[in-house]
């Protein structure tokens, strides 16, 4: 039976209701069900003793409303919403941060109620709270799923001290397009690794314990399909077959339910011409349904309100039954629920058992979360001063952010400097901003507080640094929803660039995106670098070529000019609090670059969406010399200009002795052996792909598979074995049902997508 416990707690909450109603203290019938939790049974208890407006306020959550350390509102929309708090009409608040603003609402929730139900308080602990990790794309480029699990755990440790018990992370939506702003916030475009990294990702905020003051609920968003938005605009219409969502967009979602996850959040986009908030076969079929999830579905801001926009519900009325019909548990700043739903209710319109299991999914995350056993567990200001911004979660992501670093390009070994000896000039308005490295969505953090690439190049004495911003790259403040005003003229600061470039040895030239050209609505149509950056990059070529280039941004980037004429270029994204240190140990060898790309990076934006594992189509190539007929463009090839998995080393590595073992015919062991060829010890992502030759669904031309994580000393060689089982060797078909079919199949492995050595087997 679909959601079983959850029709047990509505099960005793209807014999409480007709037999126990008037009673204070209600004592449960025994049930011979072992899978009915104590928490099960505390639900029921406290559902039936809850009016029809206590059960909707716990399904409705406010934004912070008034400033809780100061008077109470007297009038307006923050009185009324102070009203419904003290009634117990408010199940959640999110953006109320800090230990002493949290334990004042959660007082009023407690202490001030009928029931004194607490807040399960919420915040977009998205890369950390104060002390950020790199933004979640470059950590993916790691490929270290310890690592970014442990990113997890520390940014879940310093936001339960600040009173915070809810993220809404991880995204874990994949994307292909690099225009879309958010990125920045995903894995990237693979759904093997992005299944991982979600996995990682909710282990590390959740723990191996709710209940635990150290940890935190995660919430995967968004369900489903946002990360697919047409031509890269965030909230834009989503429009993919089943194959894509069932094969590419579902499994990160799935996996996240496997590691735990006790939240999910609906996203903006319609799927299939109905919107993801109002989507009965999304949320109660396959989520609720099929995948038995069993926590609690969380609007995405408003979304319930702008169903009206997208043309499917008449009204705010309407929206609010669409939404509770299809699954949506909680109202995220629509005030639809609180303000429609016991009339829709009272009406018949939305039956009331949606109701209770809605509201039974939320308090039981509340149980877990041990918030009746001490509504105050995250309000203790003394453990907030001791665990902000210790040293213990400044090494966590500085060592995170080490290994987010991919090194694209290092023609005539210009990497790693010399410590000692050398004139470097560094030029770029990022080499000196302690700000834009924290990253797009660091609304927690305070600005100014990022170690800056001057200040960690600075740290090493040797050298002769000397800098020139060379240009700004934005013109006034950046600030967060408005637009960026970028810099598209002023070259005042041209001249001072030049003339260190022409005295120095090596230029390190630090350019690429503000943090807030990614992120939340912040697509771009043009992924070059912005402003006069490439003008700049121009000029002290002109009188320099020995330039390191290292890239600040949350997206892939447009540098086909810079990859044909930049000897060095280093991928460092924005990379949180640590930035400028991880970024100078790297460029000055003191940590050996092991990172690999976790989307593809364009020739030029025509290509996009572009990604490693494409379809092969009907007319794959050219069959006659000079043919148009193919698929291709006229104009640029298809090629990326760096593939999916794409990162250098201070060393190199070799792969070979590829060899594969079929075992009952539904698993496959492969073995083959990894060399460091080099002069240094590094660390290599062997990265093993397959591909399925014939299906009843067409497959890709290549999937990663899996891969491995291994450091070699010179000269060094390990052999890997990693196993293909019909989980590896399957897929969806049409109607979302896993399929393993005897055929054909390549096994490829290597440092990247593109690569060679590859052998053929059969199941």
């Amino acid at each position: 039976m679909k959601h079983f416990k959850y029709y047990y707690v509505i099960l005793l909450l209807t014999m409480f209701l007709t037999g126990c109603k008037k009673n204070k203290e209600i004592s449960v019938p025994a049930s011979n069900n072992n899978n009915i939790s104590e928490i099960d049974t505390k639900v029921a208890q406290l559902l039936s003793k809850m009016t029809l407006e206590e059960k909707i306020g716990q399904m409705n959550q406010y934004n912070g409303f008034w400033d809780v350390t100061g008077p109470t509102p007297k009038n307006g929309d923050a009185a009324k919403k102070y009203e419904h708090l003290r009634k117990g009409y408010v199940g959640s608040m999110l953006n109320v941060t800090g230990v002493e603003n949290v334990r004042a609402v959660q007082k009023i929730a407690v202490e001030e109620t009928r029931l004194g139900i607490p807040l399960i308080i919420g915040f977009d602990v998205i890369h950390g709270y104060k002390t950020l990790s790199p933004i979640p794309l470059a950590e993916a480029a790691s490929w270290d799923l310890e690592a970014i699990k442990k990113s997890a755990e520390v940014a879940a440790l310093e936001a339960s001290a600040a009173g915070i018990n809810w993220t809404f992370a991880p995204m874990v939506d994949i994307s292909r397009d690099a225009r879309w702003g958010r990125v920045m916030e995903g894995a990237g475009e693979d759904t093997y690794l992005g299944s991982k990294i979600a996995e990682a990702r909710v282990k590390g905020f959740q723990g191996n314990n709710l209940s635990s003051p150290n940890t935190i609920v995660a919430c995967a968003k968004h369900w489903a399909g946002y990360g697919f938005a047409e031509s890269g605009k965030d909230y834009n219409t989503v429009d993919v077959g089943t194959s894509t969502l069932h094969n590419t967009i579902f499994p990160p979602f799935k996996a996240s339910i496997n590691a735990g996850v006790k939240t999910f959040m609906n996203s903006f986009n319609e799927l299939n011409g109905i919107p993801a908030t109002g989507n009965v076969w999304l949320q109660r079929d396959i989520l609720k349904g099929k995948w038995g999830f069993d926590g609690f579905v969380v609007s995405d801001w408003g979304s319930m309100a702008e169903m009206i926009n997208h043309g499917y519900a008449r009204d705010k009325t309407h929206a609010a039954e669409l939404s509770a019909v299809a699954g949506s548990d909680m109202d995220m700043e629509s005030y639809a629920y609180i303000s429609e739903l016991a009339n829709l209710v009272r009406e018949g319109s939305v039956p009331e058992d949606l109701i209770n299991d809605a509201v039974a999914r939320i308090l039981r995350v509340k149980f877990e979360l041990g918030l009746f056993d001490d509504p105050y567990k995250y309000c203790d200001l003394k453990r907030e001063k001791e665990i902000t911004g210790n040293e213990e979660i400044h090494n966590a992501v500085l060592e995170v952010a080490k290994k987010s670093i991919v090194l694209l390009k290092n023609e005539n070994d210009m990497l790693p400097l010399k410590k000692d000896g050398q004139n470097i000039a560094v030029i770029g308005a990022l080499a000196n901003d302690k700000t834009s490295p924290l990253g797009s969505w660091r609304i927690g953090a305070d600005d100014g507080t990022a170690i800056s690439v001057l200040e960690g190049l600075k740290q090493y004495k040797g050298n002769q640094i000397t800098y020139a911003k060379g240009a700004d790259l934005i013109t006034g403040q950046a600030t967060f929803p408005f637009e960026l005003n970028v810099n598209n003229d002023n070259k005042n600061g041209f001249k001072e660039a030049i003339n260190i470039a022409k005295k120095a040895d090596k230029v390190i030239m630090v350019l690429g995106e503000h943090a807030f050209h990614s992120g939340e609505a912040r697509s771009r149509a043009n992924i070059g670098l912005p402003g006069v950056q490439q003008e700049l990059l121009e000029a002290v070529y002109a009188v320099n070529k020995n330039i390191i280039l290292v890239l600040n941004n949350g997206r892939p980037l447009a540098i086909t000019w810079a990859d044909a004429h930049i000897p060095a270029i280093v991928e460092a994204w924005h990379l949180g609090t640590q930035s400028g240190n991880a970024i100078a140990q790297v460029l000055y060898g003191d940590y050996n670059p092991s990172g690999k790309l976790p989307m593809t990076f364009p020739r030029s934006v025509g290509q996009v969406p572009i990604y490693y594992n494409y379809k092969n189509t009907g007319r794959p190539s050219a069959n006659e010399p000079n043919s148009v007929f193919w698929s291709h463009y006229t104009d640029e090839t298809n090629a990326p200009l760096y593939p999916f998995g794409h990162g250098l080393s201070y060393t190199t590595f070799t792969y070979s002795k590829l060899k594969t073992k079929v075992i009952n015919n539904n698993q496959v062991e492969v073995t083959f052996t990894v060399k460091n060829t080099g002069k240094v010890k590094g660390k290599e992502v062997a990265q093993l792909y397959i591909r399925d030759w014939f299906a009843s669904v067409t497959r890709p031309v290549k999937e990663l598979k899996g891969f491995e994580l291994v450091e070699l000393t010179p000269n060094e060689e390990k052999q890997i074995t990693l196993n293909l089982t019909d989980k590896e060797l399957g897929f969806y078909d049409n109607d979302g049902e896993f399929i393993l079919e005897p055929g054909k199949f390549t096994v490829f492995v290597g440092g990247s997508s593109h690569t060679e050595l590859e052998k053929d087997f059969e199941i």
